[in-house]
């Protein structure tokens, strides 16, 4: 069944939204890169590699501690301690932004359906959502690191469902991801890999829901 198919044929009673990539935006990560004299894709490729991130975002440690591990991953590379340390500084002050237009969508779902935020988050995932103003625009928030799993990992998406109080058949999962909307689909979900706000109002309309 297309999206579009389902556009007419599914009753949505949530809307399970990421957050990152969809409605927080960050800065080029590669800026960092830059001002701290470090070739292309230095802190990210520290920072994300799997074995380093998935502990984080399961809740194996904290937020501090991975970044203190990403740290000393980036000594050999910045040459000293002190320019690895300055470099996780500045990633840890990189600025982000809230997509106003995606924001506006979700509000006004909300009228409507329960909305939750479903994220591979560290354990600084409440204080970033406190700080941009989202930790009272949604109605919970799924924290992967509190959950102890992240996605694609079915517990998250059934866990998010249990939370809205509503069956993984009626819940819509909006993730700039292809990997995991295919997830969500693979659990009865209708999952929309996110690629703008445009398509996401269609989406949305399309069930009624705005």
């Amino acid at each position: 069944m297309t999206e579009g198919d389902a556009m007419t044929e599914r009753r949505i009673d949530a809307v399970l939204c990421d957050l990152d990539g969809v409605l927080r935006i960050w800065a080029d990560l590669a800026e960092v890169d830059t001002a701290c004299g470090l070739p292309p894709g230095t802190v990210a490729g520290a920072a994300f590699r799997e074995e380093r991130l998935l502990p984080a975002v399961t809740g194996q440690v904290t937020d501090e501690q991975w970044r203190a591990a990403v740290a000393d991953d980036l000594v050999a590379v910045c040459g000293s301690v002190e320019r690895a340390r300055a470099a996780v500084a500045a990633w840890g002050r990189q600025p982000s932004r809230v997509d106003a237009e995606v924001l506006a969508l979700l509000t006004a779902a909300r009228r409507r359906v329960p909305v939750l935020l479903v994220s591979n988050g560290t354990t600084r995932l409440e204080a970033d959502l406190a700080a941009l103003g989202l930790d009272t625009a949604v109605d919970a928030v799924v924290n992967t690191a509190r959950l102890g799993a992240a996605k694609p990992d079915a517990r998250v998406y059934l866990a998010a469902a249990a939370r809205a109080e509503v069956p993984p058949g009626r819940c819509l999962f909006v993730d700039d991801s292809a990997g995991n909307a295919a997830a969500a689909e693979a659990l009865g979900m209708l999952g929309h890999h996110h690629r703008g706000a445009a398509e996401l109002r269609l989406v949305l309309a399309g069930h009624g829901l705005l």
